[in-house]
């Protein structure tokens, strides 16, 4: 009797481990739109939100870029540029206090405005810390100590050019491999092995846009997602699956926002005319089930896909964007806030956390009907275009200066 308790009690605490173990992954937020990559978190903590915002955990002094900050077990990431360096940097959870950094000079200057420092987020596990630079430089480190692991030089490995505003699109890590939308005749997407940088496949030879690669299973096979038009890809091999053409009229223009899966369709939008589509499968290619440029033109921001509905930023960044709701099957407008400004939009169950590029917070309710605001406060100064995360219970995003740790719940 004695023995078979202390098997239960062990098989009991075998699975409280992993439960714990799993709740504690499923906390982190270790990539570019979080951990399932598309916006969503898993926290309960935004039902009430005080007059006087959430508590400032701390802050910690940066440099310049439009990388957003990336959270894996007790370390927040940040990449930015500094005294004309690109750096790595890892902060401690807690107070914020640095870790480590990692700093590699940069050449790269800005040709039509905007920010001289990188724009790509960093994505990690608990092993390495991968970042991709303005000029297309892609180092892997270490997580516990900061050291150079390998690095390859895109633009000079694969013939691709920066484009308007530096290399941007965010890395995606999807188990041994970490895939790339490189842009150029070499190469337009690849993916390296994480452990030595080998290339295992490229794929295509389009120009690569600014909205990052989004994995996702249809039809009980998993494809990868990238945005240079639309090209979906096997992630085993790199064969190419579908294609649709989609980037704005305008050459000159950032194309930014990411695929977005909804059922068996994927949901493109782009700002500068050329609006927003839902593409159907039909057979092995694609058909647009609604277009138009009267739904949801996002500039900068990806939307966020809740129950049937999306969530997001209407307009171009410089002439104050309205945020709107719009069904996906659809196309059709639920309802918008006019000349909101522009910002990020994450969700988190029937809520939505929307970091204004004012500095400000709103959290609204992920309601189709009609717009509800739980709560708003000014949290941050201005700058703040990047992506947000939301993990362990806090709130982490930059601003023009600073890297910033607000705490939800205690």
């Amino acid at each position: 009797m004695i023995r078979r308790s202390v098997r239960l009690l062990a098989s009991a605490i075998a699975v409280l481990s992993v439960a714990v173990s799993s709740a504690s992954a499923a906390a982190d937020w270790p990539q570019f739109l979080g951990p399932t990559r598309d916006g969503q978190s898993s926290s309960t903590a935004l039902d009430a939100v005080p007059k006087e915002g959430w508590p400032l955990r701390w802050k910690a002094a940066v440099g310049e870029g439009f990388s957003g900050p990336i959270v894996v077990s007790n370390s927040v990431y940040l990449f930015h540029r500094s005294e004309g360096q690109e750096v790595l940097s890892a902060y401690h959870v807690t107070d914020g206090s640095l870790r480590w950094k990692h700093a590699l000079p940069t050449s790269y200057s800005a040709q039509f405005g905007g920010t001289e420092g990188p724009s790509a987020t960093p994505a990690a596990d608990h092993q390495r810390v991968f970042a991709l630079g303005a000029s297309g430089k892609l180092r892997a480190l270490s997580a516990t100590e900061g050291r150079l692991l390998w690095q390859v030089d895109c633009a000079e490995r694969f013939g691709a050019e920066p484009g308007f505003f530096g290399f941007g699109s965010s890395p995606l890590l999807l188990g041994d491999q970490l895939i790339v939308q490189v842009g150029g005749p070499e190469a337009c997407v690849v993916a390296f092995a994480v452990s030595d940088g080998r290339v295992l496949w490229k794929a295509g030879t389009d120009e690569a846009g600014y909205g990052s690669p989004v994995p996702r299973t249809r039809a009980g096979q998993q494809e990868v997602l990238c945005c240079a038009g639309l090209l979906a890809l096997d992630p085993a091999n790199g064969a190419e699956r579908a294609r649709f053409p989609w980037r704005a009229r305008m050459h000159a223009s950032v194309n930014a926002a990411s695929p977005i899966a909804v059922g068996d369709g994927v949901f493109m939008t782009s700002s500068y005319g050329v609006g927003a589509v839902l593409l159907k499968p039909d057979g092995k290619t694609l058909r647009p089930a609604w277009s138009g440029d009267e739904s949801l033109s996002s500039h900068f921001a990806t939307p966020v896909l809740v129950n049937g509905f999306l969530y997001g930023f209407h307009g171009r960044q410089e002439s104050g964007p309205d945020f709107r709701c719009i069904e996906a099957s659809s196309g059709k407008v639920g309802w918008s806030l006019e000349r909101a400004g522009s910002g990020s939009v994450l969700a988190a169950g029937r809520k939505l956390l929307l970091l204004m590029e004012s500095g400000e917070v709103r959290v609204l309710e992920a309601n189709p009907e009609k717009p509800v605001e739980k709560g708003r406060f000014q949290a941050g100064s201005s700058g703040a275009r990047a992506l947000p995360a939301l993990a362990l219970g806090r709130f982490f995003f930059r601003d023009r200066a600073h890297l910033l740790c607000l705490e939800i719940s205690r």
